[in-house]
């Protein structure tokens, strides 16, 4: 559905600081294999996640919305060929660092785009 990069302060943490890069996609596409474990919070968004990790290695998967029953959030770097997700937009621009450099040629919304 799309692919954007993210600076809200819960991706932030899982990228080391960085933004991450998130893939949107149809509930119904995911297929997991094995059983991942699970963190729910309350998003900024004002959402209620699911995130989702390897029980393994600890990586980030993929999130959920209680609120969206239609779609999810997988995370890019999760996924073998990461290369072919380019980000299409960056969102949550306002909880960037100082620091961080935003591509000007990607659409960009301060917080979350409706």
């Amino acid at each position: 559905m799309a692919t954007r990069q993210c600076w809200c302060r819960d991706c932030q943490y899982w990228a080391c600081g960085n933004a991450s890069v998130n893939l949107i996609v149809p509930r119904a596409a995911l297929q997991v294999e094995g059983t991942p474990l699970h963190y729910e919070s309350l998003a900024d968004s004002g959402h209620h996640m699911r995130r989702s990790f390897c029980g393994t290695c600890g990586s980030a998967l993929f999130s959920e919305a209680r609120e969206n029953l239609d779609y999810l959030v997988v995370r890019a770097g999760s996924l073998d060929l990461p290369g072919q997700f380019a980000p299409q937009a960056v969102i949550w621009t306002d909880s960037a660092p100082a620091w961080a450099v935003i591509d000007a040629a990607l659409p960009a919304f301060p917080r979350q785009p409706a």
